[in-house]
């Protein structure tokens, strides 16, 4: 298949914007069930953040979920909320119901899934969806159709797709990699393919099992695609899907590109839809992760404190937060000496190198910073010549807060 993609990087189309299916895909991810108030609480925060548009859940589930989307539609937020439904008449009605006025359509379009879910044909699909579109559009519904597993379909299928939907008044397609097996370079592809057979509205909607969702998504915006769905921190099904805060910061950074996202209410966002789902934010995950901008080794903290720009790639203060200097194992001279001047303490010549080697003797039993107790003990220790070490009687003690 060949095609006609963007030439660069940096040439994406105008505007590239984010749909947020938290509510809906992470709420797929196992263990995890969002209240009524919890999913208030993320779609407001959402809203603020500036996403587009809210994927609020599926009403088909139940009254309880109908009724939950009713809630969101109710806030009066600036970000459409959006009802996921299948092909079907009873998902439509369940929509109807909550008030959205914005629908989202998903059919296989896989000739696996299609015939092992639904016993149907290609055929079916051509003379199925667009009926049940003008449906929704009847019912004065902005519609944007999804083709299920649509990495594994005939690409040419996935173009009659396309024309049918927006034949009948769709706005939008949404191409997921439901089972997350595409690559980027191929995403790119299809999707430059799919733009130069149709003008319609192109979502990517990539998940992470060969944790290739954000490149994904990113190379899908190359090609073409003007929508991405995301969920915060990647949660969804499985291996989850495309991050929030990932898609919003390269876009923003190595694209050069806005998407009308603050990017400093990611990291609250993440806390707020981590504490929701009973789990933790590992602390490297990137962009909202608590030690992605801390700096321990003794070369990095050198190198920051003559010129920051020498280690950082992304400028902490465009996420409302900045570098923490951390003493450890791997800690130089630079470091302690930041340190102490931070606690004030004044250093004696080779001070620093005595305190850096009580340190290390520390790591040898601990796994933790020393706190400022900690560091104050050893300043007072090493004041006025070196202090002999014996490895039985290393410090041992653990701190509870890191020397920052």
């Amino acid at each position: 298949m060949r095609s006609a993609v963007h030439p660069s990087a940096t040439a994406i189309p105008e505007p590239v914007l984010l749909a947020d299916t938290t509510l809906r895909d992470g709420e797929q991810a196992v263990g995890v069930s969002f209240t009524r108030t919890d999913k208030l609480a993320i779609a407001s925060a959402l809203d603020r953040a500036g996403v587009a548009e809210i994927e609020a859940g599926i009403p088909v589930m139940g009254a309880d979920q109908v009724d939950d989307i009713r809630a969101l539609c109710e806030l009066g937020l600036t970000a459409p909320c959006v009802a996921w439904c299948r092909l079907r008449r009873e998902d439509l009605d369940s929509a109807q119901a909550t008030g959205v006025d914005r629908v989202h359509i998903s059919v296989p379009v896989s000739d696996r899934q299609l015939k092992a879910k639904l016993g149907a044909t290609r055929d079916w699909v051509l003379a199925t969806l667009p009926d049940f579109v003008r449906r929704a559009c009847d019912l004065g519904m902005l519609v944007s159709v999804g083709g299920e597993d649509a990495s594994r379909a005939d690409p040419a299928f996935l173009a009659r797709v396309l024309e049918a939907a927006q034949g009948a008044g769709a706005i939008r397609f949404r191409v997921a990699d439901t089972l997350g097996v595409l690559e980027p370079f191929r995403t790119r592809e299809l999707f430059g393919w799919l733009r130069g057979h149709s003008d319609i509205g192109l979502e990517i909607h990539a998940h992470d099992d060969l944790g290739l969702a954000t490149a994904n998504t990113l190379a899908a915006i190359a090609g073409g695609a003007d929508y991405a769905s995301v969920t915060v921190l990647g949660l969804g099904e499985r291996a989850g899907n495309a991050a929030l805060e990932e898609v919003a910061v390269a876009l923003a950074t190595t694209f050069g590109h806005p998407t009308g996202i603050d990017l400093t209410c990611l990291t609250g966002i993440a806390d707020l839809v981590a504490g929701t789902a009973n789990r933790a934010v590992p602390p490297d995950k990137a962009v909202v992760g608590k030690h992605v901008f801390s700096h321990e080794s003794g070369t990095h903290v050198h190198g920051l404190l003559r010129d920051p720009a020498t280690y950082t790639g992304l400028d902490p203060a465009r996420l409302g937060r900045q570098h923490t200097l951390v003493l450890g194992k791997h800690s130089g001279t630079a470091g302690v000496v930041h340190a102490c001047t931070e606690l004030g303490l004044p250093l004696e010549p080779g001070q620093a190198q005595r305190i850096l080697a009580l340190l290390r003797a520390h790591y040898r039993y601990s796994k933790q910073a020393p706190g400022g107790e900690e560091l104050r003990r050893w300043h007072a220790l090493t004041t006025g010549g070196p202090v002999a070490l014996a490895p039985a009687t290393a410090d041992r003690s653990l701190a509870k807060d890191p020397v920052r």
